[in-house]
């Protein structure tokens, strides 16, 4: 069923994916793991099949020759009799043989077969459930590297903003240099600068088809243009849905299923069966000792049973669920634990990314003042071009730094939609 579900969630997905959910709908359904739930779906139902299988009727046949040392024979005294008789009683043979088929129908067993099919399902649900958890662990590797290109996007932009930035002044510097108003060290000094910020954009621009092709891998399909996801998140958070928690529902509805199977096995069993076989001797033990022929023999009857060995061992078994349970919930409390100090941590550096870009807009407008100012001193040859490389870099700088501060922020807003599975 989830496979079809994805399936359908994919088909708008044509030739790229763009946004994150897209990004994780894709990595999810591309991932070889996706085909372990229809391998766990398959193994439950043979395995619930052949547990099934315990109401058809068991047949078995057997064959048998036997030599004996003795067999049962009237006593001296009343063979004498026969003889006086004329009777010739022969007594039976000491081999023996038989071929037979013998076949067993369970009519009740106390709900033994329900409780292991119950069994089988539960620890199907157990493994669908941890299938789950490891697919859900793609999304965080999709994140790093779908974050890492929406920064590389970013700091691409403003590479290329400070290159148009730097040429402007290299053309004014050149003009200068024909009017003898600037040196020509000055010039050469910007336009170095400006070949470094290309060679920087051609360093961001390998590191953006690297992370690129190890997404489109990733989610099988190609991956062309990253979107900036949406600040949305749900506050306070009230429910934590991460798929470890149901697998761990999951183990603990196995355990009340084994319990109920130590109540099964206290039950009686009844059941009929039916016995044939073709030999010697019979059933008519007195026939056979005057006639020495194979002959066919059968009985059919009903049989109540009633195992209380499993009393012996009750108290351990149900006392070993307990401490499963136990085990358990406290995996759960340790869950829980750790994933209620990584919301802290969460929240707190979203709250710190904030209070930084609340600034960073004023701290770029300044230096954008102060740049603009840089350029007219050096027009007027009150500074020198080295002092005006200085504050385009340092414009540049707080410009990245703000994309740097709003990418992390929507970075860890997406690792707490993650830790809660909002």
């Amino acid at each position: 069923m989830r496979k079809f579900i994805l399936g359908l969630l994919m088909l708008p997905i044509m030739a790229q994916a763009q946004t994150l959910e897209e990004c994780q709908q894709a990595a999810e359904h591309n991932y070889p793991l996706i085909r372990q739930y229809g391998l766990i779906e398959k193994t439950t139902e043979l395995t619930v099949a052949n547990i099934q299988k315990g109401w058809l009727p068991q047949v078995s046949a057997s064959a048998q020759a036997t030599l004996q040392s003795d067999v049962t024979a009237f006593p001296d005294q009343i063979q004498k009799v026969y003889q006086q008789m004329g009777i010739d009683m022969q007594g039976l043979r000491k081999d023996q043989y038989r071929v037979g088929i013998d076949i067993q129908q369970t009519v009740f067993d106390g709900g033994a077969i329900r409780s292991q099919k119950e069994i089988a399902r539960q620890q199907g649900s157990v493994q669908a459930a941890q299938n789950e958890v490891n697919l859900y662990n793609i999304r965080k590797r999709v994140n790093e590297m779908y974050f890492g290109l929406l920064l590389i996007n970013e700091q691409m932009k403003l590479n290329g903003d400070l290159q148009e930035l730097l040429a402007a002044n290299e053309k004014k510097l050149a003009s200068m240099l024909k009017g003898g108003t600037a040196a020509e060290s000055d010039f050469q000094n910007v336009k170095a600068e400006r070949l470094k910020v290309v060679q920087q954009a051609t360093g961001l621009e390998a590191q953006r088809s690297a992370l690129q092709k190890m997404l489109s891998a990733f989610c099988g399909i190609e991956v062309k243009e990253a979107v900036k996801p949406t600040t949305s998140i749900q506050y306070p958070i009230t429910n934590n849905s991460r798929p470890e928690l149901m697998a761990i529902d999951a183990q603990l509805r196995l355990a009340d299923a084994q319990e109920k199977a130590l109540d099964a096995a206290l039950m009686p069993k009844l059941g009929v069966f039916a016995q044939g076989y073709y030999g010697y001797p019979g059933y008519n033990m007195f026939e056979d000792m005057m006639s020495h022929k194979w002959s066919l023999n059968g009985i059919i009857g009903a049989r109540l049973t009633w195992n209380i060995g499993a009393l012996y061992t009750r108290k351990n078994d149900k006392a070993k669920i307990q401490l499963q349970r136990e085990t358990v919930e406290n995996i759960r409390d340790v869950f829980l634990f750790n994933n209620n100090l990584e919301q802290i941590q969460q929240n707190e550096n979203i709250v710190r990314y904030k209070k930084l870009m609340a600034d960073d807009n004023e701290i770029i407008s300044l230096r954008s003042s102060i740049r603009k100012a840089a350029e007219s001193k050096l027009s007027h040859g009150i500074i020198d071009v080295n002092d005006l490389v200085k504050e385009i870099n340092n414009e540049n700088a707080a410009r990245v730094q703000q994309t740097v501060h709003e990418i992390e922020m929507l970075k860890e807003i997406y690792d707490l939609k993650y830790t809660t599975n909002q």
